[in-house]
């Protein structure tokens, strides 16, 4: 948290400008409760069936707690991942956009919403290409979402600062303030290219 606040600092950034996201996935409980304890309370999850069990009994003791969803959602736990999590950052095709929409209105809530941008057009990662993103989010809208969002995760060799400047790019001309990008390596970076939300892992559990 201290290097997060030193990173807006350095941005010319207020403390509050950015926020953390504590990625637990994956992790024994036994090393997230004491992160927990010390009075973090968002924290990212890959996988929806993972994030109930460790989760599902746990949420009335912490009624200000935020699980955000970051991996691929698949469309058969939409209903699911709806009802649970309070905000999905992996939005990345026409499918899962139908089913969540009609999921929504199933439930009458819903959660916070992102897209995930493949900003590297990486073929073996998630998300919307660049080029269609600013369609993809007509569509969305169309099917009556509210995207507040870009996410991303920038190719791991090379510069991270061009990929975070293009995502910011994309979310200014599409009015979308909110940017989660930026993880364990490269979150000052992602900082002093607007990111609004880091995902940090393995710089908070240490390595899996």
């Amino acid at each position: 948290m201290a290097q997060m606040y030193k990173a807006l600092k350095a941005a010319g950034r207020s403390p509050d400008a950015a926020c953390l996201t504590a990625v637990s996935k994956n992790q024994p409980w036994e090393v997230i409760e004491p992160v927990l304890k010390a009075g973090q309370r968002r924290f990212g999850e890959n996988r929806v069936q993972e994030a109930m069990e460790r989760w599902g009994d746990r949420r009335a003791l912490y009624p200000d707690l935020e699980l955000r969803l970051i991996g691929p959602l698949q469309s058969n736990k939409a209903a699911e991942a709806v009802a649970f999590f309070d905000v999905i950052e992996s939005l990345d095709r026409d499918k899962i956009v139908r089913v969540i929409a009609d999921e929504i209105q199933k439930a009458g809530k819903a959660p916070v919403l992102y897209v995930q941008v493949n900003i590297g057009e990486e073929p073996q990662k998630s998300g919307v290409l660049p080029a269609e993103t600013d369609a993809f989010l007509a569509a969305c809208r169309g099917y009556g979402l509210t995207i507040a969002g870009l996410m991303c995760i920038p190719p791991v060799e090379g510069p991270r600062g061009p990929y975070f400047a293009l995502l910011k790019k994309i979310a200014d001309r599409n009015g979308i303030t909110h940017l989660s990008m930026g993880m364990s390596d490269d979150f000052e970076t992602a900082i002093a290219f607007g990111s609004t939300e880091i995902r940090v892992g393995s710089a908070i559990f240490g390595a899996r």
